[in-house]
C-alpha cells in the first residue's frame, strides 16, 4: 500500500485596509484607469514622486529661452549673499 502525502502552498499577497476621506476617494476613483485596482493606481502616481539621480535630467532642456532662463540665474546669484567661512 502506497501512502501519498499532498503538499498545498498558498501564496497570497498581504493587504492592508485603510481610510480614505470622501474627497480623496473621489479623487483616486477619477485617476483609475480601465483594470486597475486603487492599489495599481497608488503606485503609478507615487512612483513619479521617487527620487531620481540629477543625471537623468541632463540635456532635457526643451524650449527656446535658456538664454534669458541662463541670465536670470546668474543675476540672481549675484543678488544672493554668500556666507563667509
Amino acid at each position: 500500500m502506497k501512502t501519498y502525502i499532498y503538499v498545498y502552498a498558498h501564496t497570497y499577497t498581504m493587504t492592508k485596509v485603510i481610510s480614505l476621506s470622501e474627497e480623496a476617494y473621489k479623487i483616486l476613483k477619477k485617476l483609475k484607469r480601465s483594470g486597475e485596482s486603487f492599489s495599481d493606481v497608488i503606485i503609478r502616481i507615487t512612483k513619479s514622486m521617487e527620487k531620481k539621480p540629477l543625471i537623468e535630467y541632463a540635456g532635457k532642456w526643451i524650449g527656446n529661452d535658456i538664454d534669458e532662463i541662463f541670465k536670470n540665474i546668474l543675476s540672481e546669484r549675484e543678488i544672493s549673499k554668500t556666507r563667509e567661512i
